[in-house]
């Protein structure tokens, strides 16, 4: 950071190091926010006293910050851990916000900087903005807030854009060709510094005024498997933040009335989320923006709000005959309050195509702007949808046809249209494809880091990790470097022999298979120069997640071989031939076990409690078979996976539903979620701890026995890298939906 002071006509730059809060500074502690740091970095020779008190000021701040930045904030590199874990699609999503105008000719405009993933944006007034923008130019065009993950957390900026020689004209304003660091300002708007520090995700971002209305999840319901997601009102001019949500809901997808007197969400009120990973169960309710209050439920079923007017705002949600349609709902406004006898819902586009997340303007309420999936497209665009003559109009197909488009937005004046999607290449430098990628950690003595991979495991000297692809097996160095495969098997799940340096175990065959599947766990000497396997079962009947002990003389893994799931121990130098017993037996799914590093406990999952209904705890046994314990319970019908022990055996940690959902699903590709977030507990399941907040599905964590210095690690090859799935039950044909409609008034 730095800060510009000038003085009698001479410039000075100060340049602040970069602080991370010790762990002794109270929670209560809260950083100088970018915009009460603006107001220091920037004045003129206006009063030589303010002057000379401000430069004191700021000597004494620059003193006190070289002091902490002076402390031993962060472990040495062979202190503390590092935990890695995978996260589904998210490493190829390389999301820039762009926009179209409305009308004219298709010249697509990217807004964002190319810099890590930017999505779900928000067009403000410029008005809201007077006491927000940096002073360095005046007349900015356009005006962007977005939601960005970078430096390893979730962070919603506001983005100044300026006016070029060869912007494009857009009436009365322009929205820049391709921005540069020269004609871009940018203000971090929210951090953690609005949660006292705690790490959160945030999302939907709308301004009104000075306040900036957004989700956030940084606050512990306190229960397992409630969402933490609350909507939160930020004053940026103070920093004052205060919670509209109520305690105890869960609120999801936030949108401001053109007024800015009213907030509508997305929520399930008092009951809570009930496991849903396709379509949020949710209702649609209303309160004022000020202080949550008024609060009163508007639709039964349904998600994704957005105002045309102060009574009328529209929605989406899956009919009963497979599609995906957007709603409008009408109703009176009386005396200030909602009268929600009056509200009346009605179907606004057709069947025969998906279409969700609509965006409505005030400026202009004959067309609405929505995503839409058609029938036999691969992809999702985004059109324009005129409510008068109920015909459609394409916006993004004959721009890119071949790229997924999401969650449009549209400015003030509605002249132009926003929305996020793969930037592709960039010309500025900002690598697009990461191998390892620094999330921020709430622990200081433990690193995070998301692997473009799965099943991650570390060597026990902690110096290499393999991973699988689908297909392949691969081995790398910690930092990221030496990548080559070491299999071409379709294999899932790796650990690292304790004693024999160099061989890991896996599994190959399909994966989600069935007991009589056929897979097998094998050896791989990933030193050896012919890369030699050994199988090491028999039968194939679905052997997999292999964990050696720590005296390198034994393997455990799950089998089906019994017609369930269950645990075996084997031999691990010649598999079965040498030796196997069964540890666990029962007409249920025991799997995904991990030996601790004493060998005192094996941890697995375990759908025991409730077979074959999905819902799996996590339970640790002796190796031979006694102190059976339970060690997490998401929660009723939940889901706890993937345990690892730390490499002490003090915690463990899992991938987990236990904090419920984070955003809507269908607002982004792979966000059902069906385990959701990173946890660490301790091994006799007490004093649980959230790592990641977001709204992807992080899995397969492991650990590293020594901390890695966050940063970012690109594939060696360069280039980008951003093809992905959409959410694979958008995948309906007209053969598939049947002939009932919803509703039209409900």
């Amino acid at each position: 950071m730095e800060c510009h002071l000038v003085l009698n006509n001479i410039g000075i730059t100060i340049y602040l190091p970069p602080v991370t809060r010790p762990q002794f500074i109270s929670s209560s502690y809260t950083p100088i926010s970018a915009q009460t740091l603006a107001k220091f970095c920037v004045f003129t020779q206006y009063n030589t006293i303010i002057i000379v008190i401000i430069m004191k000021f700021s000597c004494f701040l620059i003193t006190f910050l070289l002091f902490l930045s002076s402390l031993p904030l962060l472990p040495a590199t062979d202190v503390g851990a590092t935990i890695t874990f995978t996260t589904l699609g998210r490493s190829s999503y390389a999301f820039d916000i762009y926009a179209l105008p409305a009308a004219g000719p298709p010249q697509e405009t990217r807004l964002t900087d190319g810099s890590s993933v930017n999505f779900n944006g928000h067009f403000p007034s410029s008005a809201s903005l007077s006491n927000l923008l940096p002073l360095r130019r005046p007349d900015p065009k356009t005006h962007l807030i977005y939601v960005t993950e970078r430096n390893g957390s979730s962070k919603i900026y506001l983005d100044v854009l300026y006016d070029t020689p060869n912007a494009l004209s857009g009436g009365s304003r322009s929205i820049l060709e391709v921005p540069t660091e020269s004609t871009r300002s940018q203000v971090v708007l929210v951090g953690d510094e609005q949660s006292n520090g705690q790490i959160s995700m945030k999302d939907r971002p709308s301004l009104v005024g000075q306040s900036l209305i957004y989700i956030s999840t940084h606050e512990d319901p306190g229960k397992p498997r409630a969402s933490w997601t609350a909507v939160y009102s930020t004053e940026l001019t103070t920093g004052s933040t205060r919670r509209l949500t109520p305690k105890g809901i869960a609120d999801f997808s936030p949108a401001v009335s053109p007024s800015g007197v009213w907030t509508a969400v997305a929520s399930y009120g008092e009951k809570g989320w009930s496991g849903d990973v396709e379509e949020l169960g949710t209702d649609i309710y209303a309160f004022l923006t000020r202080d949550g209050s008024s609060r009163v439920k508007l639709i039964e079923h349904g998600g994704w709000p957005s105002w045309a007017d102060d009574s009328t705002l529209y929605f989406h949600r899956r009919c009963d005959d497979g599609w995906w349609s957007v709603f409008k709902a009408s109703f009176d406004v009386e005396g200030g309050i909602i009268d929600v006898d009056s509200v009346v819902s009605e179907r606004v586009t057709p069947p025969g195509l998906h279409a969700f997340t609509p965006a409505a303007s005030n400026a202009n309420k004959s067309f609405i702007a929505i995503a839409t999936r058609r029938a036999g497209s691969e992809y999702r665009h985004i059109e324009l949808y005129d409510v008068v003559s109920n015909k459609f109009h394409d916006l993004t197909r004959p721009v890119s046809p071949n790229a997924h488009h999401l969650n449009p937005f549209i400015s003030p004046d509605s002249n132009w249209i926003g929305y996020h999607k793969c930037r592709g290449g960039t010309n500025n430098g900002n690598g697009n494809d990461l191998i390892l990628e620094n999330v921020r950690s709430p622990l200081a003595s433990i690193s995070l880091f998301r692997v473009d991979g799965s099943f991650p495991s570390y060597a026990p000297d902690g110096e290499r990790v393999a991973y699988v692809q689908f297909p392949g097996v691969y081995v790398m160095n910690s930092d990221g470097s030496g990548i080559r495969e070491v299999s071409k098997l379709y294999a899932f799940a790796t650990s690292w022999d304790w004693k024999r340096k160099g061989v890991v175990y896996t599994s190959a065959g399909p994966d989600f298979a069935s007991e009589s599947t056929k897979v097998d766990i094998v050896s791989i000497n990933v030193d050896d120069e012919d890369l030699s396997y050994k199988t090491l079962t028999t039968g194939g009947a679905n052997n997999a997640f292999p964990s050696p002990s720590p005296d390198g003389k034994w393997v455990v893994f799950r089998s089906g071989r019994s017609g369930h799931k269950n645990l075996y121990i084997m031999d691990a130098l010649n598999g079965e031939t040498g030796g196997l017993y069964r540890l666990t037996e029962g007409p249920w799914s025991d799997t995904m076990c991990n030996w601790s590093p004493d060998g005192e406990w094996i941890v697995f999952a375990s759908d025991r409690e409730n077979p074959g209904a999905g819902s799996f705890e996590l339970f640790k046994i002796h190796p031979n078979g006694t102190g059976f314990q339970k060690v997490v319970q998401s929660g009723l019908g939940g889901r706890t996976n993937h345990p690892w022990f730390s490499h002490d055996g003090k915690y463990i940690v899992f991938t987990s539903d236990y904090a419920g959902v984070s955003a809507e699903p269908i607002s982004n590709p792979h966000h059902y979620q069906p385990y959701g977030e990173i946890f660490v507990v301790k091994s006799d399941g007490s004093g649980i701890k959230r790592l990641t907040h977001n709204s992807y599905e992080d899995g397969t964590p492991t650990w590293r026995p020594k901390y890695t210095r966050p940063a970012n690690v690109e594939w060696p090859y360069g280039g980008s890298k951003c093809s992905f799935e959409d959410c694979h039950w958008l995948n309906i044909s007209p053969n598939q939906a049947s002939k009932r409609q919803c509703a039209h008034k409900l």
